[in-house]
């Protein structure tokens, strides 16, 4: 009777590692990754505030674009000292040119509190296509309890 169970004296033991398996399942982690990772990458990466925090170093050297929401939902677009009223469109154009020129430069966005949450989004969004890739969100640190 020979089977695959079959231990005669003229079988030697396989000396070789059946890898299937092992293929098998990267394939598997393959698919899952490649479904998974245009879902991280679709959203704009931001820090959202804490009750403390602390200020970004990193930019100390690098004059920063700062992009503000009033409290009417009026927008405004401020480099170096210069702040202009701004609509949409004309942020995404001056975002562009300013990052055409200086790629690393960081872009922060500075919102009143009573601005509804869509507004603020609809500007990061508007950052987004325009090619910032980080968008730094500025807040005030919490009062001092004496």
């Amino acid at each position: 009777m020979h089977g695959p169970f079959h231990r005669g004296g003229r079988s030697k033991p396989m000396g070789e590692i059946n890898v299937v398996p092992f293929i098998d399942v990267m394939l598997v982690l393959l698919v899952i990754f490649m479904i998974t990772a245009p879902m991280l990458t679709q959203g704009v990466q931001v820090e959202l505030p804490q009750t403390v925090s602390e200020p970004i170093k990193d930019i100390e050297d690098r004059e920063p674009v700062i992009v503000s929401v009033d409290s009417e939902g009026s927008y405004y677009i401020s480099v170096g000292d210069e702040e202009t009223p701004s609509s949409l469109e004309d942020i995404s154009d001056k975002v562009i040119a300013i990052l055409d020129r200086r790629p690393d430069t960081p872009v922060l966005v500075r919102g009143d509190r009573s601005v509804p949450y869509g507004q603020v989004i609809s500007l990061m969004s508007t950052l987004q296509v325009a090619g910032v890739g980080d968008v730094g969100l500025i807040s005030e640190p919490p009062p001092a309890d004496n």
